[in-house]
């Protein structure tokens, strides 16, 4: 049997971390070939990249504190976990994506007033492709694992680097272009062009962080699989209402009133529950279930639909 953590595996606490070590150790091997590119070519751009790079090992760090702290059980404090923690780790990170681009655009736009020649273009190209590599396997890990395991901050900090690897791209298309033609102002206009694409990755970083943060409700193909399990009961005896969802990092929270017959047995209702629970349950990798039994009878059961009762069924 596979040791749990209030719900998450030890396994998969050991894969997240042991995913998000190898992004900072990349971090730190990415950053010195960069600075040593720049200090080679003396390029703007490759000053930009490696800036970013930068941004990327504090992203990283701030990723692995988070992962320690969102996988960590349930307790007194927090009944439901601390895998919301994800979500402020995606936002700080799109926000961090932000101020890089912005950082690129400075520099750009200081080297398009004041041009100066580059130097040993080829060599410092070659290194930044390479640490580009290493930057685009790491990425599609962070991404591929964090997808599998439903981990907001892995897929963010893949993303992120993503975002890294299109700026190398760009800033290595401009300097080369630069070698090439001697136009010195192409390298600030391609800083500034890359600076433009990520912002596009930044926000979309901070839009998805503030929507688990605010309880957005499920994606309409997953609300698709909650119906499907609640039509299969849906009859005229058995009715349900007042449904509301939401996600925690990767757990899935669903509530749901159940109405049957009030001449039911207390039995014959919770077993009722206790199916359709464990068939929600089946269709979601970790989901909480959370029924209320009501008679379909009483119009009281029918007041609490809402979020909170507006009127006293009893008044």
């Amino acid at each position: 049997m596979t040791a749990t953590t209030g719900g998450v595996s030890d396994a998969r606490r050991r894969r997240l971390i042991r995913v998000i070590s190898v992004s900072i150790a990349v971090a730190v091997l990415t950053i010195s070939m960069k600075f040593v590119a720049w200090l080679l070519t003396g390029s703007v751009g490759l000053l930009s990249d490696a800036a970013e790079s930068v941004v990327n090992l504090v992203a990283a760090g701030i990723a692995l504190v988070v992962i320690l702290w969102s996988t960590r059980p349930a307790d007194e404090d927090h009944a439901y976990g601390h895998e919301k923690a994800d979500y402020l780790s995606a936002g700080f990170e799109g926000a961090l994506i932000l101020l890089a681009a912005a950082t690129i655009a400075y520099a750009a736009i200081e080297r398009l007033i004041h041009p100066s020649e580059l130097t040993e273009v080829g060599i410092g190209l070659a290194v930044t492709a390479a640490a580009s590599v290493i930057n685009l396997l790491t990425a599609r890990l962070l991404i591929h694992t964090g997808r599998e395991e439903s981990s907001v901050v892995l897929v963010a900090d893949g993303q992120h680097l993503m975002a890294d690897v299109v700026t190398s791209a760009g800033v290595i298309i401009g300097v080369g272009l630069v070698g090439l033609t001697g136009w010195e102002t192409l390298d600030p206009i391609i800083a500034l062009v890359v600076a433009a694409n990520i912002v596009r990755t930044g926000v979309g970083l901070v839009s998805d962080s503030m929507s688990g943060l605010m309880d957005k409700a499920l994606p309409e193909h997953e609300l698709a699989e909650v119906s499907e399990v609640l039509d299969r009961y849906e009859s005229r005896d058995i009715h349900f209402h007042a449904l509301r969802t939401r996600k925690a990092g990767r757990r899935t929270f669903i509530s749901i009133h159940v109405l049957v017959p009030g001449d039911w047995s207390v039995k014959e209702g919770h077993d009722l529950a206790e199916k359709v629970e464990e068939d929600l349950r089946g269709r979601f990798d970790q989901a909480t279930v959370f029924t209320h039994l009501e008679p379909i009878e009483d119009p009281v059961s029918f007041a609490d639909t809402g979020l909170d009762r507006t009127t006293d069924p009893h008044s």
